[in-house]
């Protein structure tokens, strides 16, 4: 088994994301590989800024141990209208589960909040991912040049009461 399917062994924990984590996020965002090639000019000069963490629900999934206590990944729910805004896992530890555990705790966190559906607007490399973690296709976001050039899948995840 490649270590990118082996499961992460040790406890992740998910905790709301602060002010300092912002640099971190950024880096993330910056250094995924999703957004490599002719995606690049999407994230070269995105900022996930404090301001941004204050402003939404957003979530850092740290490791334990094994990752010193690295953010491994995060998510950003808004609220209103209701969207799954940000969604990003390091590249070193993608397929291990940790994608999978943010979806969750953000339909737990959309669920506290009364939300019954989620928005996704896909980058196209992750919109297998939105799939097999219980997204359905709604629709297309058009292309909004020169920001996003490209049309991306819109997703939405069902919210049902527990």
């Amino acid at each position: 088994m490649s270590s990118r399917t082996t499961p992460i062994s040790r406890p992740v924990t998910i905790r709301r994301a602060v002010a300092r984590d912002a640099k971190r996020l950024t880096r993330l965002v910056r250094a995924s590989g999703a957004y490599e090639g002719k995606y690049a000019a999407a994230v070269a000069g995105y900022r996930v800024g404090p301001d941004y963490i204050e402003a939404h629900r957003a979530f850092v999934a740290v490791g334990a141990d094994e990752h010193g206590g690295r953010v491994l990944g995060f998510y950003s729910l808004v609220l209103a209208p209701p969207e799954l805004d940000l969604l990003f896992v390091a590249d070193d530890v993608q397929g291990r589960g940790i994608g999978r555990l943010l979806v969750a705790h953000m339909q737990s966190e959309a669920r506290a909040a009364g939300l019954d559906r989620v928005k996704v607007v896909s980058h196209l490399p992750a919109q297998d991912f939105y799939h097999r973690t219980g997204a359905v296709r709604t629709g297309t976001a058009l292309a909004n040049p020169p920001a996003v050039p490209w049309d991306r899948p819109e997703f939405e995840f069902r919210i049902p009461p527990e």
